[in-house]
């Protein structure tokens, strides 16, 4: 029992530790980082309303989901090129 929760801590501690190195990705890349906050706010709100039928990942918030995506989007300027 005590492998499993530590396995569990440690998926946790690493998908954690992913969000908060993208959320620094992203605020380090942007300009103006009342902006950005901003940008990641609206596009939580919208994903949270337009992704009502759709759940991916009941786990992820909309917040989350938004930094990930905004963050490859910056990073990764071919994802979008498509």
């Amino acid at each position: 029992m005590i492998n499993l929760d530590s396995k569990v801590l440690k998926d946790s501690l690493l998908a954690y530790n992913e969000i908060i190195y993208k959320t620094e990705e992203l605020l380090n890349t942007a300009k103006n980082r009342y902006k950005i906050t901003v940008q990641i706010a609206n596009r939580a709100k919208r994903r949270k309303y337009e992704d009502i039928d759709i759940i991916e990942d009941p786990n992820m918030k909309p917040i989350i989901r938004a930094i990930l995506e905004m963050a490859d989007e910056i990073t990764q300027p071919e994802i979008i090129e498509d």
